[in-house]
């Protein structure tokens, strides 16, 4: 009787461990969506009535398919648009007017943007598969990896780097797709499911990771050159502790800035790994640089200007509230970030001020790329609608009453014109060759930074080379810009 009770015993607590494991994995991989999901925990603000600057209008418009869960990024070269979906297409598009070239169906979901270089467009799929077509559709290779593939494979000097939903990063060849090397690292037990990628600048990748770590690694080897804390995680319970980097870092000089969620704000020394300067700054969906300045959109919906050389605040919009904003996209005198909303507001570079504002459709705007002209940006929306839309001052600055932000989101849409069906290009397998956790406050001041920064460049040299002369791969050689640069 006893030894059937301990066996009964047993039997439940390890049915209990199943189902618990079961749960933290449900958690970890569905916690993003329950923080920043379809519906907001909080209404986003009203949007306010507004005098524009700048005009803002919708050159084409395309619609490249559903997108599901996932998180997409278009790509632009010299000659195309490359888009993805979740039905496993990638479609190619003319950057003048949208139209399709072609579509080619992987033949299973895509879970990730498109990346491209040296000829060769880039997937990943939820079945762990990166995809290699040339540039008229014609299957290159397929490499399966550990786990599906949710950010943007890239290329760099004869290496695709693609990261798995894991945390995995590997380096493939760019010829024939073969394993040349893999970094991974443990990470904590409950961590955001996010699409964030790499970065990959004069021979080292960037990434950030759970617990507000972001590392810098060798393209050619994937050995480790330096780890820095970007964040720590605070608080009592697992979901109070994340802390983690769930978008790309931004190389800019000497230095690389990256950002956590529930974290900080830092700026990392590219040579040494030595933070250079951090604050209380949280965001999910990331920042960007330019000119001196760093652009960063809050969890929370502000947006802020900083400097790059001590994170102190030049200015913040905080009218965007709960609105779920993209990472800014710097447009010269503009700053353009996307909302949950569908709509793209543009915002003076100088002092934060709304100059334009456009509304694509309904539906949340995932990501904002620089397009073909110089005043151009094109977006994707969680729809699958992809946009190409070009801003430009206003000739006559406005003193007429403010536009109310209804008729701002009117801008009609342009047809298509009508055309023949694009190109559909199927490949066959085989012929490939071998509970809402409390916001952090938006902090008004900023942290005293550090004394010691690093000298900075104002020209557009890389200052982290690859170095062939070095033998124990401890990281690439330095070469600075040269003083009469």
């Amino acid at each position: 009787m006893l030894r059937t009770s301990f066996i009964r015993l047993f039997l439940l607590l390890s049915l209990l461990g199943i189902t618990a494991c079961s749960a933290l994995t449900e958690l970890r991989q569905d916690f993003a969506d329950r923080v920043f999901g379809r519906e907001p925990p909080n209404p986003p603000a009203e949007l306010e009535d507004i005098l524009p600057t700048h005009t803002a209008k919708i050159d084409w418009s395309s619609n490249v398919g559903k997108t599901e869960k996932f998180d997409y990024t278009p790509a632009l070269d010299s000659t195309a648009v490359y888009a993805a979906n979740a039905e496993g297409e990638i479609s190619k598009l003319d950057p003048a007017n949208g139209r399709q070239i072609w579509v080619v169906n992987v033949g299973e979901p895509i879970s990730g943007g498109v990346g491209v270089g040296a000829g060769i467009v880039l997937v990943g799929s939820s079945k762990g598969n990166v995809f290699a077509y040339d540039v008229s559709g014609k299957l290159v290779w397929k490499a399966k990896l550990s786990s599906e593939i949710l950010s943007v494979p890239r290329y760099f000097d004869g290496v695709v780097i693609a990261r798995s939903g894991d945390n995995r990063i590997y380096g493939l060849d760019a010829t024939d797709g073969s394993r040349k090397w893999v970094y991974e690292r443990i990470n904590p037990a409950l961590t955001l499911r996010s699409s964030v990628g790499v970065v990959v600048d004069s021979g080292a990748i960037y990434a950030g990771f759970a617990g507000g770590k972001m590392v810098a690694i060798r393209a050619d080897n994937g050995k480790l050159i330096w780890e820095a804390t970007v964040a720590q995680p605070k608080g009592v319970t697992e979901i109070e502790r994340i802390a983690d980097i769930t978008s790309l870092p931004v190389v800019d000089g000497a230095l690389v800035y990256a950002v956590a969620y529930q974290g900080k704000i830092a700026a990392v020394d590219r040579r040494t790994g030595r933070v250079v300067w951090n604050r209380d700054i949280s965001s999910y969906s990331g920042l960007n640089a330019e000119d001196g300045k760093i652009f960063v959109s809050h969890t929370l919906g502000a947006v802020y200007s900083l400097d790059y050389t001590s994170g102190k605040t030049f200015w913040r919009q905080g009218a965007l509230a709960n609105r779920r904003l993209t990472a800014p996209l710097p447009m010269g005198g503009v700053i353009a970030v996307g909302d949950l909303e569908g709509y793209v507001h543009f915002l003076t570079r100088e002092e934060g001020k709304f100059a334009a504002r456009i509304q694509l459709d309904s539906n949340a705007v995932m990501s904002l790329i620089a397009g073909a002209k110089s005043n151009q940006l094109i977006a994707e929306t969680r729809d699958g609608g992809l946009y190409a839309i070009s801003i430009s001052e206003s000739n006559v600055k406005s003193t007429a009453e403010p536009i109310p932000a209804s008729k701002l989101s009117t801008e009609s849409v342009p047809e298509p014109s009508p055309e023949p069906a694009p190109a559909r290009i199927t490949i066959p397998e085989q012929e490939a060759a071998p509970s809402l956790m409390q916001e952090p406050a938006i902090p008004e001041s900023p942290a005293e930074p550090n004394s010691e920064r690093s000298i900075l460049f104002q020209n557009n040299d890389s200052i982290l080379l690859p170095d062939s002369n070095n033998q124990d791969n401890s990281g690439p050689g330095i070469r600075l810009p040269s003083s009469e640069q």
